[in-house]
C-alpha cells in the first residue's frame, strides 16, 4: 500500500487529469477542488488504515525528535547530572552505567518505583545509582526534600540516607518535615544537626540545581530518570528500566 504522503500528490494529479503535483492549489477551480476533496475523502473512507499508518509515522518521528533533544540536553549537562556532589550515590561508584532518578516523596508512582531501584541495586553490581530530590507536588514535598538533603550532608556514605529514603518514601500518609524528621530519627541520624543544616545554603542550592536539571531535560513528572543518554519520564517498571540500562551498556535491551 502506498504511503499517505505519496498518495495525496497522486490523487491531486489524477484530479487535474495529468497536471503535475506541484501545481499551485490557488490555480484550481472550485470544481477541481471539489473533485480533489471527493477523491481523497472516498479513498480514506475505503482505506481508513492509511490514517493509522500516517499517525504511527508521525508518532515515530516525534519520538525520534524528542529523543534527540533529550540526548543533547544530557550531553550539555552531563557532569552535573552524573557527577554532582549534591547527588546521593549508591551501588557501584565506578559502575559502567549511571542510573539517575529524580523523585518526589509524595509521588505514589515513586513509592512503587522504589522497589525497582532497590532490585536493580541488588542484582546489577555494575550499576551506579544517583538519587536527586525533585519536589514538585506540594509544600510538604519541599519540606521533605530539604530534610533529605540535610540527611545526605550528614551521611556521605549514603547508607543511612537509603534507610531514611525507604522509611519516608515507603511510609503511609503525606510526607512533610515532621514525617521526614521522624524517618531520619528512625534511621539513626542526628536530628539536631539536621535542624541546623536545614538553614544551610547547601540545601537550597541542591534543590535549585535539581530543578534546573529537570527543566533543562523537559522532565514534567516523577519519577523521571536519566540512564546513559536517555531521559525517561514516568514509572516504566523494572523490565523497562532493565531495557534502558541494557541500551546504555551495550546498545541492546539485553546484553
Amino acid at each position: 500500500m502506498p504511503s499517505f504522503r505519496l498518495l495525496v500528490p497522486a490523487l491531486l494529479a489524477l484530479a487535474l487529469f495529468g497536471a503535475p503535483p506541484s501545481a499551485s492549489a490557488q490555480s484550481f477551480s472550485d470544481s477541481q477542488r471539489s473533485d480533489i476533496e471527493t477523491i481523497i475523502r472516498n479513498y480514506l473512507v475505503a482505506h481508513p488504515e492509511v490514517l493509522e499508518e500516517s499517525m504511527a509515522e508521525l508518532n515515530k518521528r516525534q519520538a525520534a525528535a524528542e529523543a534527540e533533544k533529550h540526548e543533547a540536553s544530557v550531553a550539555s549537562n552531563a557532569d552535573t547530572i552524573f557527577n554532582s556532589p549534591r547527588g546521593v550515590v549508591l551501588g557501584n561508584k565506578d559502575g559502567d552505567v549511571t542510573f539517575v532518578e529524580f523523585f518526589d516523596y509524595n509521588c505514589g508512582y515513586c513509592k512503587r518505583a522504589m522497589a525497582d531501584m532497590l532490585e536493580l541495586l541488588k542484582t546489577d553490581p555494575r550499576l551506579k545509582v544517583v538519587l536527586k530530590e525533585f519536589p514538585v507536588l506540594s509544600e510538604g514535598s519541599v519540606e521533605a526534600a530539604k530534610v533529605a538533603v540535610a540527611v545526605r550532608m550528614q551521611d556521605p556514605t549514603g547508607k543511612k540516607y537509603l534507610d531514611f529514603h525507604q522509611k519516608l518514601l515507603g511510609g503511609r500518609g503525606a510526607a512533610d518535615k515532621a514525617r521526614a524528621m521522624a524517618a531520619a530519627k528512625d534511621a539513626g541520624l542526628d536530628t539536631a544537626r539536621i535542624e541546623k543544616d536545614l538553614t544551610s545554603p547547601e540545601v537550597k542550592a541542591t534543590i535549585e540545581e535539581n530543578m534546573r536539571l529537570a527543566e533543562a531535560m523537559g522532565m514534567n513528572g516523577t519519577p523521571s530518570y536519566v540512564i546513559g543518554k536517555q531521559v525517561v519520564v514516568g514509572a516504566i517498571g523494572l523490565d523497562g528500566l532493565k531495557e534502558k540500562i541494557g541500551l546504555a551498556r551495550c546498545g541492546k535491551a539485553t546484553c
